[in-house]
């Protein structure tokens, strides 16, 4: 049996002076075999580790014992060949966190030289059931199964073959299991990434073992500016972040609900919501709304842009931010409190504490009326884990982090694969068609609807506006379309109509949050395509016009993006209407500047790479006792042996074996 698993990856990194390793699992170039066993509780361990007498083993192990403890006792010994987690339904109610318990640690703002009281989570451990099992060096291949069939299909193999009977080890043939992930990078990223610069030098046909991460952050503005060229220093720009990413163990499951979803969907919510203000444009100050792609693997994406920023290869400088307001994990509140987060170290600059104590009156101002009440989450706490951190390592910036959780997270699966829909509470009735759940508007997108409702409302108050607010409104139905996408099936009938026509390969059916090696990855685009529909405008072109704005009067090229999309379908066809959409939506560069400067070990910035592989696959087969393949072996030799003494001893009688006789009657004259 041929199965389809997802895999626990190897991606590499130096981190401090330690090299590190994440989800790196381990295995042979030829495949890793081991006889199969069920493992479903811990006693269960004792036979794979001790009592089994047919080892190594491939356990199978039941998704509510994949944890530290286990895995533990299972890295380093000689007795295990590799482990197939089957799935935990419903999700593991204690929680489930690979991630550190104290995410990005050493790369936010916080260290020896700033804020030290703070550094490391020393006052504030944001992820407490985090188990660090990401970063973790296996020497054995790692998959999931995700399909209960196929998991069925592995343990009947095991009752019929593998269970011990009295005690005593089971009789061959055993059922056993090849795992086939052989990992091209080893060791570190310094290490992979200067084998690829000698093969790049030397070699005609270089092998890349490794690649960095990279993506593109989107992002857009409510007044347009030049995308090519210089913002006056003088322009004050609001910028408004969320991250985009999200990861787990294994290799491209990230469904990131509340970790990414829930608030790069409020903040798409938001920036449609204040740009349906009738005064945006004549704002005293601009706003920016930025998505950042990669802020998982140490904020690649952040300072990215940060970077860019110093170097004047980014409209904006840092001189132009006025303040920073990001929204972190915004969909597991208690009743309706939503907390702010402030720097406790720029708050003692009274300059900054004016600015920092203005927004933050802003904030609570907007929220009376709503079905949010903000709270402040006090200044003797740092940042929870944030984009926004590395702006302030590059300045004091005013600025504020929105999140559900005062001190640890809300979240119990945070950077796990159960970090699903259920786990912000999403649910549909019974009995609904795609279609028809496309359109169920939840109270998760309520919810997250007044959460944006309140930020748009803010960020008009930030931005100088003066009128009225409560116009500005966000939609609740925009918010279940867009979770519906990005948590559910991404081929939805809305989705397919606000992308170009090239582009319909990207609309898997599985959602999924990784940032990758090969970009623009299917968020990326969708984030872009999204915020172009619900901030653009449908501009009367041509579809030469909309593809070549350039050679069209009046497009402003160097102001506005223009795409030409598929459009809706006709309702009495099955042809779509496409149409073109102006908007000032922009893709910018998520690749660590560690990677452009070679700086492979840098402390600095971060350095995550994947390692490359050939080939993802698994088997199940019997296997026999070891004695009756050494009698299969010892007889095939004997046939060999005796077939090569009959063949010679043939070949040397040949001319008496094979000689033709002579005809008796035959007479010589």
């Amino acid at each position: 049996m041929n199965c389809a698993f997802h895999f626990c990856f190897s991606s590499s990194k130096s981190r401090s002076f330690t090299p590190r390793a994440l989800s790196l699992s381990a295995a042979s170039i030829s495949g890793d075999t081991g006889v199969i066993h069920v493992v479903e509780k811990e006693e269960d361990l004792n036979w794979v580790l001790a009592d089994g007498p047919h080892p190594p083993y491939m356990i199978l192990l039941d998704g509510n014992l994949f944890n530290r403890k286990v895995l533990m006792q299972l890295k380093g010994t000689s007795r295990v060949s590799g482990l197939a987690v089957s799935i935990a339904k419903p999700n593991p109610p204690q929680g489930f966190s690979p991630g550190l318990k104290c995410p990005n640690d050493g790369f936010g703002v916080y260290s020896k030289d700033y804020g030290p009281q703070y550094a490391h989570c020393n006052t504030t451990v944001w992820n407490p059931v985090g188990s660090g099992l990401s970063y973790e060096d296996f020497d054995f291949p790692i998959f999931l199964l995700e399909d209960a069939n196929e998991t069925q299909v592995i343990k009947q193999c095991y009752q019929d073959h593998n269970v011990p009977r009295d005690g005593s080890g089971p009789e061959y043939p055993l059922c056993a299991m090849q795992l086939f992930s052989h990992m091209h990078a080893v060791t570190s990223t310094v290490t992979c990434m200067r084998r690829n610069s000698i093969q790049n030098t030397f070699s005609i046909n270089p092998e890349t073992v490794c690649d960095p991460l990279l993506d593109y952050n989107v992002w857009s503005t409510l007044q347009p500016i030049n995308s090519s060229g210089k913002v006056d220093r003088e322009q004050e720009v609001i910028i408004v972040a969320t991250r985009i990413d999200s990861h787990s163990f294994f290799w491209n499951i990230a469904p990131g609900a509340e970790s990414a979803v829930s608030s790069f969907v409020t903040h798409l919510a938001a920036a449609e919501a204040l740009h349906k203000a009738s005064d945006v444009h004549s704002l005293q100050r601009n706003v920016m709304f930025t998505f950042f792609q990669g802020e998982t693997f140490d904020y690649i994406g952040s300072s990215r842009m940060v970077y860019d920023m110093e170097k004047d290869k980014f409209p904006l400088r840092l001189d132009n931010i006025h303040s920073f307001v990001e929204l972190n994990q915004v969909a597991l509140r208690n009743g309706s409190v939503l907390w702010m987060h402030t720097d406790p170290v720029s708050w003692m600059n009274e300059s900054v504490q004016t600015q920092v104590r203005n927004l933050l009156d802003i904030l609570s101002n907007s929220s009376v009326g709503a079905n949010v009440t903000l709270q402040e989450a006090g200044y003797s706490q740092p940042l929870p884990p944030s984009s926004f951190q590395r702006f302030l390592r590059a300045r004091h910036i005013p600025g504020v982090v929105l999140t559900d959780h005062q001190a640890a997270f809300q979240n119990r699966y945070y950077q796990s694969m159960y970090d699903t829909p259920e786990n912000i509470r999403m649910q549909y009735p019974e009995g609904l068609s795609p279609e028809e759940t496309l359109e169920y508007v939840t109270d998760t997108a309520k919810s997250l609807a007044e959460v944006a409702t309140v930020v748009a409302r803010a960020l008009y108050r930030l931005a100088g506006g003066a009128n009225n607010t409560s116009a500005i409104q966000a939609d609740p139905k925009t918010v279940t379309r867009m979770l519906y996408g990005f948590l559910i099936k991404m081929n939805n009938s809305w989705f397919q109509s606000i992308i170009k026509p090239d582009l319909k390969g990207i609309l898997g059916d599985v959602p999924q949050h990784y940032v990758a090696v090969s970009s623009p990855v299917n968020t990326t685009y969708l984030v872009h395509y999204v915020l172009a529909n619900l901030t653009g405008t449908v501009v009367n072109l041509t579809k030469e016009e909309c593809l070549n704005p350039d050679k069209t009067p009046n497009a402003e090229k160097e102001l506005y993006d223009y795409a030409w999309v598929q459009g809706s379908l006709d309702p009495n066809s099955t042809t779509r209407v496409p149409y073109c959409v102006r908007s000032t939506v922009r893709l910018s560069k998520a690749l660590s500047p560690a990677f452009e400067l070679r700086q492979w070990g840098s402390t600095e910035y971060s350095t995550w790479t994947e390692s490359r592989w050939k080939e993802i696959r698994a088997r199940i087969f019997l296997v026999a006792s070891k004695e009756l393949e050494i009698i299969t072996l010892v007889v095939g030799i004997a046939i060999l042996v005796f077939s090569l003494l009959a063949t010679h001893f043939i070949n040397a009688k040949a001319d008496v074996l094979f000689s033709i006789p002579r005809d008796p009657g035959a007479v010589a004259y």
